[in-house]
């Protein structure tokens, strides 16, 4: 059995096959899932389980503790770990680092969706939020998006905006920070959300004709970040529509409302990434939800094992 670090596995893996490792996956048989959420206030606790034949079986357990991160010294809000056995014996294989998973599935779940909905051509990149996965997100859409020459930042709190863009700076990477969120939203080809948001932050009215938005925050049934207007304004494709159908509040909430029900979602990642449609023009809107399901982390630890 391996025991798999962050330190020892991080350097050695990459966005652009995190995102093949996910597509071939979605090419294989479907996958056997279950979730079990744990939440007291914004405190939570996430175990996700999946089996796929060929790939293994898997159970991520991470606790979420947002206000971690105003502590002194700052705390990482994401902890835990996760459990890789084999699909033949079910023997335990790996247990592999679960901020190390989630890293790596996250921002490779949202390069992927943009892979196969943004437009190639995309120059102007704005993430709302700025947090760990934020830095993440820059990091995977500078290297899968070549084409990329803007890269933009809005938060609430702008000092920690500049914080982020001074971290991302000292990589080599110039991050421009933005005093107004409309403003950025209108400029943007590819907009990522990656907030705790429980009300939407991000409205369809500052949305532009072409542009792919990546909802990734909202992961429970009371959080959002995208408004009615932008989640019918676009063509909402998501990772999967048992993860995020009944399961998650950017869906939820609208389609408790009566705004749209389910034969909203155009697509998701087995129907695309097995040869169906996705952008339509240049001038469509693509929404995407990154729902983050257990196949995806079984998928991304795989990739993880077989490189360590």
């Amino acid at each position: 059995m391996k025991l798999i670090s962050y330190e020892e596995a991080d350097p050695k893996l990459s966005w652009s096959e995190t995102a093949d490792a996910l597509e071939a996956g979605h090419r294989l048989e479907k996958a056997e899932i279950g979730d079990l959420l744990l939440a007291k206030g914004d405190r939570s606790q996430l175990n996700r389980a999946a089996w796929i034949d060929g790939v293994g079986l898997a159970l991520k357990s991470v606790t979420i503790f947002p206000e971690n991160t105003s502590k002194e010294p700052p705390l990482p809000s994401v902890q835990g770990a996760m459990f890789v056995f084999n699909s033949d014996t079910g023997f335990l294989d790996a247990i592999v680092d679960g901020p190390l998973v989630t890293k790596w599935k996250t921002a490779g779940d949202s390069v992927l969706g943009a892979r196969l909905l943004a437009r190639p051509s995309s120059k102007n990149y704005l993430v709302v939020g700025a947090g760990t996965v934020a830095k993440t997100l820059f990091q995977a859409y500078r290297e899968v998006f070549p084409s990329l020459e803007k890269f933009t930042v809005w938060n609430r709190n702008k000092a920690r905006a500049e914080e982020l863009a001074a971290e991302m700076q000292a990589e080599g990477m110039q991050i421009e920070v933005a005093d107004d969120l409309a403003s950025a939203a209108a400029e943007a080809d590819i907009i990522s959300t990656a907030t705790m948001a429980k009300e939407p932050v991000l409205k369809g009215e500052w949305v532009q004709p072409g542009t792919h938005v990546d909802l990734i925050g909202a992961f429970r049934p009371d959080m959002r970040e995208a408004d009615d207007d932008l989640m019918l304004k676009g063509r909402l494709f998501v990772d999967a529509r048992e993860t995020t159908i009944g399961e998650i509040g950017e869906l939820m909430i609208p389609m408790a409302a009566g705004v749209f029900d389910e034969n909203h979602v155009i697509a998701d990642f087995r129907d695309l990434c097995g040869g169906a449609p996705g952008r339509g023009s240049d001038q469509e809107i693509t929404l995407f939800k990154n729902g983050g399901g257990a196949h995806l982390d079984l998928m991304t630890a795989k990739m993880i094992v077989d490189k360590s």
